[in-house]
């Protein structure tokens, strides 16, 4: 049953792409594809179960089933977003966006679900190849100059990766993710520590791990809004989840940690000096990003599952919101102003703002404290005071320019809020509010 079931949640987003000769229906077949894989993620992570399917080929635990419904969730608010965003911007080429996105969410899926490292980082390389082309869809110059760098500049991180593979199977002679961690305790020579350590660099550089990140606001940036909340909310964690299967094979606690937090220090200054509304987002995202990594790194990944989940659904407000914004107002932070005027864009700006920068009683909140929690008692207390200094740095300065966008400036002309847009927006805001507050209700704590 839940080969069938696994099949199902991996090709019903591949098979949508079929309806690509017919606008209506590859926008249906879209839709119903991301509401099938939904149904399906929720299912595996009620269930609670560890789940093999063909012969150990798959294989869903806990933590990928988490992820699963994060990366099927964005994919089903992108996708209806999409559905108003793409035509009312009179884009070119919608069918080829709806196959792109297709593919890339079963990129995604196929990366935290399948049980073997090469393939695993296939599954990596795979989301750059389709969401390279989403960077572009747009075909600007800029947007097209921003694809170009984030495919060199990814592509070489995740080829520095395939030395952590070559180094992984020369130890364990094999690249089975249960069999090489079941024989991880016993094995800890310089090459498996070499393995973790270029990984890093490898995958860091998706992740966005100092000093890495240069690609990430560029893409964020000049991509269209719904491909943007999908980059943040779950291309990065699908990263991020692959780094931490491989920093399970030999724990480089120190080193994960000290780039964690260099990551941090360095965006949240950069972030301070934003003038575009999506790039200020987009180095959040790095802040966040780094964030869960310490979280993995200090043994604390229920907290860093939490931060990621409550984040996808915050950022990809955010990022849906930006683009109601810029579609009325512009991209420039300076120039923006009366956002209140827009009721439902006013209220998904600010709850999203909130949300990503972990303000109680949002379930971010609760995921960065036991990250912190966790790294004090860990020892690593020059890390969690400069973490403490620079996280309060993101919070106000995207609060600052959030509140300025909402109930600053004048904004005398009339503009019509789209209603459909902005009710997504909203929905994906709220989310991680809803979160935080069953989560304080119940008591909740890993």
């Amino acid at each position: 049953m839940y080969g069938a079931l696994i099949l199902t949640l991996l090709l019903a987003p591949a098979l949508a792409s079929a309806g690509y000769f017919s606008y209506r229906l590859v926008k249906a077949l879209s839709l119903l594809s991301a509401a099938v894989s939904l149904t399906l993620s929720l299912y595996l992570f009620l269930q609670g179960e560890t789940v093999e399917a063909f012969g150990g080929f798959f294989y869903v635990d806990r933590l990928a089933s988490a992820f699963l419904v994060m990366i099927s969730s964005v994919y089903l608010l992108s996708t209806v977003y999409s559905f108003y965003y793409v035509e009312e911007r009179g884009l070119i080429g919608e069918r080829l966006y709806y196959v792109l996105l297709d593919l890339f969410t079963s990129s995604m899926m196929f990366t935290v679900i399948v049980n073997d490292y090469g393939l695993m980082w296939a599954g990596v390389e795979l989301t750059t190849v389709t969401s390279a082309l989403l960077v572009a869809f747009e075909r600007t110059d800029v947007s097209l100059e921003a694809a170009w760098r984030y495919i060199i500049i990814v592509s070489s991180g995740i080829t520095v990766a395939i030395i952590s593979l070559i180094l992984i199977y020369y130890n364990f002679h094999t690249l089975s993710i249960t069999e090489v961690l079941a024989k991880a305790p016993a094995v800890g020579s310089e090459a498996v520590r070499a393995a973790v350590a270029v990984a890093l660099i490898g995958l860091g550089t998706k992740v966005g791990v100092f000093p890495m990140y240069t690609w990430l606001p560029d893409a964020h940036s000049e991509a269209p809004s719904p491909v943007s909340a999908m980059f943040s909310g779950v291309l990065l964690p699908t990263a991020l989840y692959a780094l931490y299967k491989i920093y399970q094979v030999y724990p480089l606690t120190n080193l994960y940690v000290i780039f964690g937090t260099l990551s941090i220090v360095t965006a949240s200054i950069i972030l301070m000096h934003q003038w575009h509304i999506k790039r200020m987002f987009a180095y959040s995202t790095i802040v966040n990003m780094n964030l869960a990594l310490i979280g993995f790194a200090v043994g604390q990944p229920a907290g860093a599952t939490l931060l990621l989940m409550a984040h996808a659904f915050g950022k990809a407000g955010a990022f849906y919101s930006s683009g109601v914004v810029m579609r009325l107002f512009g991209k420039r932070i300076d120039r923006i102003g009366g956002v209140w005027r827009l009721r439902f864009t006013s209220s998904a700006l600010l709850l999203s703002s909130f949300a990503v920068t972990g303000t109680p009683p949002f379930a971010t909140f609760i995921g960065e404290f036991f990250i912190l929690r966790s790294l004090l008692e860990r020892g690593f207390v020059v890390e969690f005071a400069l973490l403490v200094a620079f996280l309060a740095m993101e919070f106000i300065s995207i609060n600052y320019h959030v509140s300025r966008m909402v109930f600053g400036g004048s904004a005398e002309e009339k503009r019509e809020e789209p209603k459909n847009l902005s009710l997504v927006s909203l929905a994906s805001a709220v989310i991680p509010l809803a979160m935080g507050v069953v989560l304080l209700a119940l008591g909740w704590a890993p």
